[in-house]
């Protein structure tokens, strides 16, 4: 290729190809939706360079055919710029690489250096060889010759380097992508090849298209879903990444609906339209994710929206009227964008939040108070989740709290239940009704009961050390800990290693409706019963009972709920039915206690009730477990 005709055998149609594709790419980014991540942006750049090294290859060629003083000064520069151009694509391809195989430390300190001073060795021997007239040249008699290829050398280099950095980072990225990479480059390369056998250059340029084309659609598609014209959840937290990033402000509305959460349900068509018209005609620079089956989510940037407020109405009287027609159960949210927030970005997670705690068929304006409040549910979650790692049964953020219940046949106190309670720096005291439910729903609760057991054994290896009576002290356990394979291996650890004797710990359970639950409740019952264990019935009377159920569990004893102590107060009759109830547990021969109680009336009423214990503000509100002395009396 030495001394190869540069300019003779060139065609436009090329370069034209590679300038038309690479301004219908530009369209559709313009058009559709790109995550602007890190990598989009370099994306852009190579884009960028693309371009113009087609254009300045194609303006080169124009240019040479219509010299007619013998200065060529122009072309040699732009056949320098077009080098360049090419080269600057190769590193940009390097840094991608970099950039999405995450690389850091040496290895990207090598790859970066390396991939630098070859873009600089052959930039500048390219520009030297052509200086002095062995590399591309034009000849006395007017002709193009290639002269020493240096830009196929460099060519050739950049190629091997990307084939290596691929297959040293092989495992970093999903199989069928770098594929996909490797299939894109071997037919570059044979784009190359067959232009070269055939003496032409007006494919060079397209070579480079096919990696921009390919990396475009293997790591920047995220079409629109045709019907909804929304995209992806996948493109929603760099959306919130990049807004951040711009310090742009914004406004959001969440819609959510339960009904279409699960299975194939299509919207309604007029739905369907409705939602179309908010993302697309309400709002300028907005964009609508599917974040999940049932749930949709609108961004509207401020600085296009002056009058977002005044819009939010509008949506608000339509969803309303929506309502009226189809009857669709809906929870509506609107909210403006917060820096911590979206520094974070947690607008899911604050979204979640507040769906959990809004009622249906309701729209919801998010709040200051709203914010505050799911900062403070992240901040005992992440505490929660500590606690769990920490696996500390001592740990002194969990306290445990009793309440000294009732015995009416001796007349003293000496059993209580255990409640438990956070203490946490920043928030201070922090009540189960709280932080239950979020360590019930991301698995912490198995670890706050062991710890809750263990303080609860050494509370009643001290009062019985100093001499104290204990009958038993009560441990609420959830349902959900009973699918663990080591739930009555802990329970029995903790027991056995505390050196407790034996009977003076119970465990309350609630009943559930589900056979599963059923068949493992049973089986804990069984397994812990020989371990001298009691079992108490927890909260009946609420909720789901069922008779059949709680005959074949071999509980000790039935808790009946606050519920069921004010329905008794209501009218005779009423008390008469609890009353029988109460009755037919005690001739079964259970225990039977009340919770709740809180005057003089309650508890004479309870009495009558065939009560066996009884539980409530009337005798001590929760108090710190090592307080219990203060209530129990000394053994005989």
């Amino acid at each position: 290729m030495g001394e190869q005709l540069y300019f003779d055998n060139y065609m436009p149609v090329g370069d034209i190809i590679v300038l038309s594709v690479s301004l219908v790419m530009m369209i559709l980014l313009a058009t559709s939706h790109v995550t602007r991540t890190r990598n989009f942006l370099i994306f852009l750049n190579m884009l960028f360079y693309l371009m113009m090294a087609g254009l300045v290859n194609l303006l080169m060629h124009v240019r040479f055919t219509r010299i007619t003083d013998g200065n060529y000064t122009s072309i040699y520069v732009m056949g320098i710029l077009y080098h360049a151009f090419l080269f600057s694509l190769f590193l940009l391809y390097i840094v991608y690489l970099v950039v999405i195989f995450r690389l850091d430390g040496r290895i990207k300190t090598f790859c970066m250096r390396i991939s630098v001073a070859m873009y600089v060795l052959f930039l500048a021997t390219d520009i030297f060889t052509t200086a002095i007239g062995v590399g591309f040249h034009i000849n006395k008699n007017g002709t193009a010759s290639t002269g020493l290829a240096i830009f196929m050398i460099g060519y050739l280099a950049f190629v091997l380097l990307i084939a290596a950095l691929l297959i040293q980072c092989r495992k970093r990225i999903y199989r069928k992508a770098i594929l996909g990479i490797y299939g894109i480059m071997a037919i570059s390369y044979a784009v190359l090849y067959m232009q070269s056998k055939h003496d032409q250059t007006s494919f060079t340029v397209a070579t480079f298209l096919l990696p921009v084309l390919g990396i475009m659609y293997l790591f920047h598609s995220n079409p629109y879903n045709i019907e909804l014209g929304s995209v992806s959840a996948t493109a929603f937290t760099d959306t919130i990444d990049y807004l951040f990033r711009r310090k742009r402000s914004f406004g959001y509305i969440s819609l959510y609906l339960p009904g279409y959460e699960f299975g194939d349900k299509k919207l309604p068509e007029k739905l369907q339209e409705s939602i179309r018209k908010f993302s697309s005609e309400f709002f300028k620079r907005s964009i609508l994710f599917r974040i999940s089956s049932g749930q949709m989510l609108l961004i509207a940037e401020h600085r296009g929206n002056p009058d977002f407020e005044q819009k939010m109405q509008v949506i608000k009287d339509a969803f309303r009227k929506e309502y009226e027609v189809y009857g669709l159960d809906f929870r509506l949210l609107i909210g403006e964008s917060v820096d911590e927030i979206s520094e974070n970005n947690e607008y899911l997670a604050l979204i979640q939040h507040i769906h959990n705690n809004t009622e249906l068929n309701n729209i919801h304006i998010i709040t200051k108070e709203d914010v505050e409040s799911f900062h403070r549910t992240m901040y005992i979650l992440r505490e929660l989740e500590d606690i769990y790692k920490k696996q500390d049964l001592e740990d002194p953020r969990v306290l445990a709290y009793c309440q000294p219940i009732w015995n009416i046949t001796d007349g003293k106190y000496d059993t209580a239940e255990t409640l438990m309670r956070l203490q946490l720096d920043k928030i201070g005291m922090v009540f189960p009704d709280e932080f239950i439910p979020l360590a019930e729903k991301n698995g912490y609760i198995h670890v706050l009961t062991k710890i809750i057991l263990y303080k609860t054994c050494m509370a009643v290896k001290s009062l019985v050390g100093d001499g104290y009576y204990v009958r038993r002290i009560s441990v609420n356990v959830s349902v959900l800990e009973l699918h663990d394979d080591n739930f009555t291996a802990d329970i029995e650890q903790i027991i056995r290693q505390s050196e407790i004797p034996e009977g003076k710990i119970a465990i309350e359970i609630t009943e559930s409706q589900s056979d599963r639950d059923f068949l493992a409740i049973k089986s804990m019952i069984d397994e812990l019963k020989d371990c001298g264990i009691k079992f108490y019935l927890d909260d009946f009377g609420t909720g789901y009972s069922n008779m059949e159920r709680i005959m074949k569990l071999p509980f000790d004893i039935i808790k009946f709920d606050r519920s069921l102590v004010l329905a008794s107060q209501s009218d005779e009759r009423s008390e008469e039915i609890v009353g029988r109830l109460a009755g037919m547990f005690a001739d079964l021969d259970y225990s039977v206690l009340y919770e709740g109680v809180e005057d003089e009336t309650d508890e004479q009423r309870c009495i009558r009730m065939s009560a066996n214990f009884l539980q409530g503000y009337k005798y001590s509100k929760p108090i710190p477990v090592d307080r219990l002395e203060d209530f129990f009396s000394k053994a005989e």
